[in-house]
């Protein structure tokens, strides 16, 4: 007779419903028998089925809510974006559904933000690309913890679920040096975590990252919340011009 999930086993399945695959993902790499490629490939076979199997624009982005759950969990990024908006990056973008929901909701608060998006699932991005056809030339396959993009954004969003803990903080030194624009931000999240605790921002904050500030909204789960929190980079340095020589 199977166990009854722990109040423990319930709070890891609201934050993460494939913890218990992704915690055997990670004990692997620890332990040697996945490199970095293999992890991420190891990632991409247990999202990438459910995602395409799902009959929902929400449920092929990972969520598996209504779509007032999905405004719940997802909405608060506006408050992270800044109010003069820009070039918008969502790295991991599925099928596109969160770039179409926040540009929708960053322009009722006034924030205008042109959508991006990459994507280490090739059937992923192509998904994408067919459902947002008026952005299929912004949508990207890639690794983005490698990756070289042809351009660099006002505003980046990423989660660190789906990169190796040991690689954090690498991954995140990658974006900022060369996916954010000079100026940008990079906004992690959304993530589930408890109400009083702070250990991805502290995690951050470890890598020598200063974080401009952080958003939260009520998660269904009444020990958790949705949390979100940025990055800031400083603008690039005015440049002033040589002086002029005479011969």
């Amino acid at each position: 007779m199977n166990a009854e999930p722990s109040a423990a086993d319930d709070l890891a399945a609201s934050k993460e419903r494939s913890w218990r695959e992704a915690a055997a993902i990670d004990a692997a790499f620890n332990a040697g028998a996945l490199d970095q490629e293999g992890w991420h490939e190891a990632v991409r076979m247990l999202i990438e089925p459910a995602y395409l199997a799902a009959d929902n624009p929400r449920a092929q982005s990972g969520h598996s809510g209504d779509p007032a759950h999905w405004e719940r969990a997802r909405r608060l990024l506006t408050q992270a974006l800044p109010a003069s908006g820009g070039d918008f990056l969502d790295v991991g973008c599925a099928n596109g559904h969160l770039m179409e929901t926040l540009t929708a909701w960053a322009a009722e608060d006034g924030i205008p933000i042109e959508p991006y998006g990459v994507d280490i699932s090739n059937a992923l991005a192509a998904l994408a690309r067919e459902r947002c056809p008026q952005w299929a030339s912004r949508i990207w396959h890639a690794n983005a913890m490698g990756w070289q993009p042809p351009r660099t954004f006002a505003i980046v969003r990423t989660g660190l679920d789906y990169v190796p803990p040991q690689l954090r903080g690498a991954y995140v030194e990658h974006l900022l040096t060369q996916v954010v624009a000079p100026g940008g931000r990079l906004i992690i999240g959304v993530f589930n975590e408890e109400r009083d605790q702070h250990l991805l921002e502290r995690e951050v904050t470890m890598m020598g990252h200063r974080v401009g500030g952080r958003v939260t909204a009520q998660h269904r789960h009444p020990a958790l919340l949705y949390k979100a929190f940025w990055l800031d980079l400083a603008a690039a340095p005015d440049v002033a011009p040589a002086p002029k020589t005479s011969c």
